[in-house]
């Protein structure tokens, strides 16, 4: 009989015992014994007693209820015989497996005579797109382009699906290129006008690397590995940054759909490429790619989200041509230099073709380029375009719509965050319909080309945040939301002539997209929203006009008061600190509000939305100007009655996070308990290990940081550096923070923070840190989310009752 270790005792005293009964008996406790162990004591997670593993189970449980929402990526619309037809992209976390899952959900649109409104006849069933692939419809409608990324070094597939099959499938080696860009910065994909040829954009193929076996290296490698070898690692190249590990150098490429043939365009060295679109067909003449490229040959600073690095619009011969019979035929061409089309702009983004062909408009981020600040007020711009000839270097650029430097009260206060279709165009060939930042919420607008003239179409008597989709003909498909409503689709009809004041009539839509648990529609019903405008306190004539100008902040809150008491508050603090937050729907921030919290979402100034001189007043200031404003904004609440001031806690992360460590040290009375996601807590450590060290130097110096920039700072920077990092006020902490720090942060990589934490814990402060080995800066992987939030949720409940 074999017994486990710990019976080793009563073994022995069975031995020495004579009687069967009674070693009868101590056989039945030792089976005991064993069924105990084999059954461990039950026990809570870390941090956990009984009663808070009751209230975490509780919050996890309706934190799946507001994760499991959906969200509407894309759409795209088609005509057809009785309407027209729109596709959803829609994704949803899949928190088992730790991604989303995404998928396509299509509905008939049909005009009802009656009342000149609309029907959607929505599909029974989405249809599951599988994980890596991107889908593009055809200007037609008629095809569809499905790509699937696959691992690495595996060939990429290209599908051309027909409206009932696949019709094509080709296989391209990762010995042509590397995966298909589809991250909204660098891609572009593009159909050309006949359907025949799609120019896209993809890593170029990685550099062949050294082979070893066991007698040495080996002369003359393959990229093929044998049995009984080995890979080197090879020279280290830099990459794009955060979000962009190991993508070097993207670039364009052209696939024949009738043969499979891909050729790579030539002629784009020392240039990273990106947006590449068609240029209009002419009968008879050769073909051009439009696309944007930034200088690659010199460092490659960190790009997502930087608006801030230098970049021009090339046109450049696709590598084809078209007979007079418009049959095509691909052959090798020699290289040709693309032609630079804005010589005389510092920055040209997502460039855009007027139906007509005869006008190139683009987006700008001059003044973010010449500033240095990672983003600001955005310019809109026109070249004219010969259909008939070839590009020149010297075309004239037209300003469509300017920067505004300073609005005037409720008027439009310039083009931020712009979100251009791929055809932004009303009928008439000159409107065009966009997304852009207004204040604290997100509008659609309508531009006229030819005069720029700009009309928010949008509701404008609420504080709904209105996002665009797509374009049915003259009609607009949005999204509407609030932090307090789920997100409703919108049909929108323009009234009158489009050329004149533009307005829309709205229509709400009956979707199967947004629908939610009953207990989130519950908790949401009770729930208000609105934006207050804070005044600056300390007006300064050494400030600009618009830099003393009111800022806003998003306040959610119940709709009914107990007893005239104020629900415990979370300050939200967004990073950037060029950046917004829009008065839109957050499942995160909804979850958290309707457990109890009001919400005080602070746009101090810096915040886009509100015009250049505010936003350019920040820079030089950071740890002052922007900590004011929000200790400024919470005063002006709890003045209002509408806050306790004793029980309010602060959340932000990246530089939402430099402020909140920043507050904690600053007013160290201020706060019943804190979280942060990747917070800049320590300038000096920052500068030398980010992707975008330059930012250190826009934000600390200013206007003069651009000119001060050095890969190596001096001891007077780093000083500087530290006087404004959180990390210089750390001896008056005492609030309980909690860090949520991505392990694969390449913009503020976790050292920062795990410095700032490990140091509070040496003076004794209460800390919990939780680190997300597979994170990086956003912290977005759908378990991490989850886990983040919660783990918030519990936080702000233990410390602020």
């Amino acid at each position: 009989m074999i017994f486990r270790q710990n019976s080793i005792q009563v073994v022995i005293l069975l031995l020495c015992w004579p009687s069967q009964a009674a070693q009868t008996s101590l056989l039945s406790f030792c089976s005991e014994m064993e069924n105990v162990e084999a059954s461990p004591l039950k026990k809570s997670p870390r941090g956990l007693d009984e009663n808070s593993e009751e209230e975490y189970s509780t919050l996890s449980t309706l934190l799946q209820h507001f994760a499991s929402i959906p969200t509407v990526d894309k759409a795209w619309t088609f005509k057809s015989t009785s309407g027209s037809q729109c596709m959803f992209s829609i994704s949803q976390p899949n928190l088992l497996a730790n991604q989303n899952r995404r998928y396509i959900l299509s509905s008939h649109i049909s005009k009802e005579s009656a009342n000149d409104g609309v029907i959607f006849e929505w599909a029974a069933f989405p249809i599951e797109m599988p994980s890596g692939s991107i889908m593009v419809p055809s200007p037609s409608g008629s095809k569809l382009l499905v790509v699937r990324n696959l691992e690495t070094n595996s060939p990429t597939t290209f599908e051309i699906w027909g409206p009932s099959r696949v019709e094509k499938e080709f296989h391209v080696s990762s010995s042509v290129h590397g995966s298909v860009y589809s991250d909204g910065w660098f891609e572009g994909i593009s159909w050309n006008d006949d359907e025949t040829f799609i120019a896209y954009v993809a890593e170029e193929p990685s550099p062949s690397k050294p082979v070893f076996t066991n007698s040495g290296y080996k002369k003359g490698s393959s990229s093929d590995m044998e049995c009984g070898s080995w890979e080197g690692q090879g020279d280290w190249e830099e990459d794009w940054g955060e979000t962009y590990p190991r993508k070097r150098e993207p670039a364009i490429f052209v696939i024949n759909i009738n043969s499979g043939e891909v050729h790579s365009v030539e002629g784009t060295n020392k240039l990273s490429v990106g947006q590449v679109v068609w240029a209009p067909a002419s009968r008879g003449l050769q073909q051009y790619l439009v696309f944007v490229g930034w200088p690659s040959d010199t460092r490659k600073l960190g790009i997502k989200y930087c608006y801030n690095r230098p970049c021009a619009l090339y046109a450049v011969r696709a590598p084809f041509s078209k007979s007079e019979d418009r049959e095509p035929r691909t052959h090798a061409i020699e290289e040709a230099s693309p032609v630079k089309l804005t010589q005389r702009i510092s920055s040209a983004l997502f460039p855009r073709f007027s139906p007509d062909g005869k006008a190139l408009m683009f987006l700008s981020a001059k003044s973010s380029v010449d500033t240095w600040v990672h983003s600001a007020t955005q310019s809109l711009h026109r070249i004219d375009w010969s259909i008939d000839g070839k590009p020149t270097a010297d075309a004239d650029i037209v300003d469509v719509v300017p920067i505004v430097m300073c609005p005037d009260d409720g008027c439009f206060p310039g083009l931020y965050s712009v979100r251009l279709l791929s055809k932004p165009w009303l009928s008439d060939g000159y409107t065009m319909i966009l997304s852009s930042v207004w204040g604290s919420t997100e509008v659609i607008l309508s531009v006229n080309m030819l005069s720029g003239k700009v009309s928010r179409i949008s509701p404008g008597n609420c504080s709904f945040s209105w996002s665009l989709l797509a374009l049915d003909g003259d009609n607009i498909i949005a999204v509407s939301s609030s932090p307090s409503d789920v997100p409703e689709i919108k049909y929108g009809s323009i009234v009158g002539n489009s050329s004149a004041e533009a307005l829309a009539s709205w229509q709400d839509i009956s979707s199967p997209i947004y629908r939610c648990s009953e207990k989130v529609t519950s908790l949401l019903s009770s729930r208000q929203s609105s934006i207050i405008k804070i005044p600056v306190r300390d007006i300064s004539e050494n400030l600009t006009a618009g830099a003393n100008k009111p800022y806003e902040s998003i306040f959610v809150s119940s709709k009914c008061k107990s007893h005239d008491l104020c629900d415990p508050l979370i300050v939200v603090l967004h990073g950037g600190p060029h950046f917004i937050s829009l008065s839109s729907f957050s499942k995160s921030l909804a979850f958290l509000s309707s457990i109890g919290y009001s919400l005080l979402i602070v746009n101090y100034r810096g915040s886009l939305g509100f015009g250049e001189e505010a936003l350019q007043s920040l820079p030089g200031k950071i740890g002052s100007q922007d900590v004011n404003d929000v200790l400024a904004a919470i005063d002006h609440v709890i003045d209002m009655g509408l806050a306790d001031p004793s029980k309010i806690t602060v959340l932000g992360g990246s530089h939402g996070g430099f402020l909140t460590t920043h507050l904690i040290g600053q007013a160290p009375d201020k706060f019943a308990a804190a979280a942060t996601r990747n917070p800049v807590c320590s300038l000096p450590l920052m500068v030398g290990t980010a992707d975008i060290p330059d930012w250190c130097y826009a934000e600390t110096f200013g206007h003069l940081g651009k000119s001060m920039y050095t890969e190596a700072p001096s001891s007077e920077h780093l000083a500087v550096f530290h006087s404004k990092s959180p990390i210089a006020h750390i001896s008056k902490v005492k609030t309980p923070i909690l860090f949520l720090l991505g392990a694969k942060d390449l913009r503020v990589p976790i050292c920062t923070g795990l410095q700032y934490a490990r140091a509070l814990k040496e003076k004794g402060t209460e800390v919990k840190v939780l680190v997300f080995p597979e994170d990086n800066h956003a912290i977005d992987r759908p378990q991490s989310d989850f886990e983040s939030f919660l783990n918030i949720g519990m936080w702000f409940k233990k410390h602020c009752k």
